[in-house]
């Protein structure tokens, strides 16, 4: 493992926790548990995650900030002792985050970054505890399609046929090339390819790099919205903020707002009903298990609803 990532970009302000001496880090680790320095101790939890997963994602980074930022938060107001937890403290705080109505899969993001903090933790010797271990959410009881409804193709259209080109375009890169949100601010104009009909998502989920077909409209409107400088953002901002610009459209259109991510499973969903297989439908969203494409064939396979509502 090379130190360079800390040494460029974003990973910079991490970089110091890995030139430090153990027992400089583990005094800094305590401190900061003393001092209920929190900005300090997400410090920690991204420069040891960095550290031992090599490039990590700016999302995957966000959400297990917010998950050592919850537990962090809870224990404060609970006044439970960080580096030595009671395991019924873990309990209670997830069962916490159910009651709020939070899904198991939130409750699951937000459990694997406290416990990315306390594998910190543990790095910098300021604790040996796994509080979070045997901590797991309530069981998921909805089917796995029901979790990756998609905008109906009606719904779709109402909002490209009011959106300026910039959300145009947010809507196809979502809707058609099916990326994630963060593939989607963070893509660049020098990673597009008007001539080729590509794009090239760099750095996407476990860092991985896909080439992604683009449709002729998404071409075209990629061609009002610029080209411009290689290094400017297509889109740009933050995932936060792309979500929010949707949920703003559909609330104007009178649309049920579903998430930014229900665009890529829009995008699933049209490849199977058009009949592609699911090894190219897993290759253009760049899944890395093929079975996770199959529960889009739940929703594009509409010969049973159509044959019951004949009956």
């Amino acid at each position: 493992m090379t130190l360079d990532l800390y040494r460029q970009g974003q990973l910079a302000p991490s970089r110091e926790w890995v030139n430090l001496n153990p027992e400089e880090r583990r005094r800094r680790a305590v401190a900061a548990v003393a001092g209920k320095d929190v900005a300090t101790l997400l410090d920690l939890l991204e420069a040891h995650h960095v550290r031992t997963h090599g490039h990590v994602s700016k999302e995957t980074l966000r959400k297990y900030r917010l998950g050592g930022r919850t537990w962090l938060e809870y224990a404060q107001s609970h006044a439970v002792k960080v580096l030595h937890p009671e395991v019924e403290h873990a309990d209670l705080w997830v069962r916490e985050l159910e009651a709020s109505g939070k899904s198991p899969a939130s409750v699951g993001v937000l459990l694997a970054g406290a416990r990315a903090l306390y594998s910190a933790l543990r790095w910098a010797k300021a604790t040996t505890d796994h509080p979070f271990t045997d901590v797991k959410p309530r069981k998921d009881k909805r089917r796995p399609w029901d979790k990756r409804q998609p905008y109906p193709e009606g719904d779709v259209g109402k909002l490209l046929a009011a959106a300026p080109v910039e959300m145009r375009v947010l809507l196809r890169l979502g809707g058609i090339a099916g990326l994630r949100a963060s593939e989607i601010t963070g893509l660049k104009w020098g990673d597009v390819d008007l001539e080729g009909g590509t794009l090239t998502v760099r750095n996407g989920k476990g860092g991985k790099t896909r080439r992604v077909l683009l449709s002729s409209s998404l071409v075209a409107d990629l061609r009002e919205l610029g080209p411009q400088k290689e290094e400017v953002a297509v889109i740009g901002r933050t995932p936060e903020a792309a979500r929010g610009r949707l949920r703003t459209l559909c609330k104007q259109q009178g649309i049920p707002y579903l998430g930014l991510h229900a665009l890529r499973h829009t995008a699933g969903t049209r490849l199977v009903r058009a009949g592609f297989q699911l090894q190219d439908v897993a290759e253009h969203l760049g899944h890395s298990d093929v079975q996770t494409a199959r529960t889009y064939g739940k929703w594009a396979d509409d010969r049973l609803k159509e044959h019951l509502r004949g009956l």
